[in-house]
Parts: structure tokens; sequence; C-alpha cells
């Protein structure tokens, strides 16, 4: 019994350490992603209030969960803000963001933090992992007039820059239809170069179709070759017949007696006549023998 259960408890720590490394290991691609040090007339909270905001993005193709992790502007003190374990809200999704509000007011619920951004003075934020130690992601935001962010140029990656369009909880750049319209316009003022793309395209495809085509030719040409292979080595062959020296006539003598016999044409008779040898005991009837008397018999 006491093997069993210290069997269970090994299998629960072991569980424990796996599952604290894996969130570990998917915490390190958490990214501070955008941040607003002086909200005037901006983004609100859920309580209807302009505040200094933090934006975190989830750079992983997984979900990641905050709870435990910490938030700080001192170096010094990377356990400045622990983010509360247990709600569900934490869960950031993949290539997804979360807003964390600066306002001193951690009362208001786990996305409120316990300090506050100088509107100032450059402020060093940092995101700590859960054990207190590991930086996973920090910046030092100059000062920035009021209701502008500080972000990324791109979503967990790359550069900082001041933002043109201020983009809380989504994309820092969107590239829209017409952007890419326009930009490719500034490159291609005359068209030249569409058209040349468009020539390349067609003559590019009329080669894709040759080579398709020619490969199918082939590939039929084989298979009848092969097939016709086959058929040769399935049949008989016959030697030829030695005619010999014999003529022409008899040759048509015999094939027109195979004629007839195999279609019958013969003449059809309908009598029979049948002559029989007839031996005669006596003489013709100009014998001699017809003019003289028998002789009377003597008694």
């Amino acid at each position: 019994m006491l093997n069993k259960l210290s069997k269970g408890f090994k299998l629960a720590a072991l569980s424990l350490l796996f599952t604290g490394s894996l969130s570990a290991q998917q915490a390190i691609y958490l990214r501070l992603n955008e941040v607003m040090p002086n909200n005037v007339d901006n983004y609100q909270d859920d309580y209807g209030k302009q505040s200094a905001w933090i934006e975190i993005f989830n750079n992983s193709p997984a979900t990641v969960d905050l709870g435990g992790c910490f938030l700080t502007t001192d170096i010094n003190n990377p356990t400045m803000y622990p983010i509360p374990k247990g709600d569900i809200l934490t869960k950031v999704k993949a290539r997804q963001h979360i807003i964390f509000w600066a306002d001193n007011n951690p009362s208001h619920g786990t996305f409120h933090l316990n300090f506050a951004l100088d509107s100032v003075k450059p402020n060093f934020i940092a995101i700590f992992d859960s054990n207190g130690k590991t930086l996973i992601d920090s910046i030092t935001i100059p000062p920035i007039g009021p209701d502008q962010s500080f972000a990324r140029v791109l979503d967990g990656s790359g550069a900082w820059a001041l933002a043109e369009k201020v983009t809380p909880s989504t994309n820092n750049k969107i590239l829209t239809g017409q952007e890419a319209v326009l930009k490719f316009k500034e490159n291609d003022p005359t068209g030249v170069g569409m058209a040349i793309t468009a020539m390349m395209v067609v003559f590019f495809a009329l080669i894709v179709l040759y080579v398709v085509f020619k490969c199918i030719g082939n590939t039929a040409m084989r298979i009848s070759k092969r097939n016709a292979l086959k058929a040769q080595k399935g049949t008989v062959v016959q030697k030829p017949v030695d005619l010999g020296t014999e003529s022409g006539e008899v040759f048509a003598a015999i094939a027109m007696a195979l004629h007839e016999y195999n279609n019958e044409a013969h003449d059809l008779e309908n009598t029979v006549l049948t002559i029989n040898r007839v031996t005669r005991n006596y003489s013709p009837w100009n014998s001699k023998i017809y003019g003289l008397k028998e002789l009377p018999k003597k008694r």
C-alpha cells in the first residue's frame, strides 16, 4: 500500500513538474507589443475610464496562460505585480493580444495593475516568468504626447516606433488592398511592368501546357507499343507452305474441288440405272436346236 502511494506521489510530482516546465516554455513567447503612457481621450477600460495601458502579444502558435507571470516598472523589483492564476481570461490564444491597465488600482480586477505610468518621464516596463527571475521581455518607452502609443512595427517582433495609428487589442500594422494597389502604382506608374508580368504569366502557362501534353502523348505511345508487343507474343506464327514446282492448273483444280466439296455443289440425280450381267441357259432364237424335233423314246 505504501509503495502504491509513493508511486502515486511520484507521478503527481512529475506531472506537476512537466506542466510547470511546459507553461514556462510557452511563456517565453510573450511579448510587450504596444504601450500608451498618457491616455487622455482614447481607449476606455471596463469602468469607462481612460488610463495608461500595456498590450501583450502571444507570439506562439498555441494558447499561453499569463497566470503566475509578473509585470513591473522596476528591474530591481521583478515581482511588482503578480498576474493572478486561475482566471480564464489570462489565457491568450495564438497570435492574439491582451490589455493591462496601469491605473494603480488592482482592486478593479485581474487586468488592473498596482502601478501607474509616468506621462512625462521615460517608463521602463518588463514582464518576468513565473519564477520571478527569468526576464521574458522589456522596453523603455520615451516621453510621448497624449493619446499616442509606442509600438512594435510588426506584432511580436521587430523594432519599436511611435505608432501612426493607435491599435489596442489588434494588429499594429494592417495591410489593406488599397495600400497594396497604391504601392504597386508607385513602383510602376506607366504600367509597363504589369504588361510584361502578364505576358510572362501567359507564356509560362503555355510552356507548362506544352510539357504536360507532351508527357501525356509520350506515355500513351509507350503504352500502345507495350500492348502491341504483348499481342505479338501471344499469336502463333505459321510457317509458309512449300508449294513445290506444281503448275497453277493443279492448284486451281484442287481449289475448285475443295470449293465444291465444302459447298456441296454437285449434280442432283433423279434416277439410278443399274445394269447387271444375266447368264442364260439357252441359245439364241436363231439356234438350230429349235428346228429339230425330239426323237421318240424307245421302250
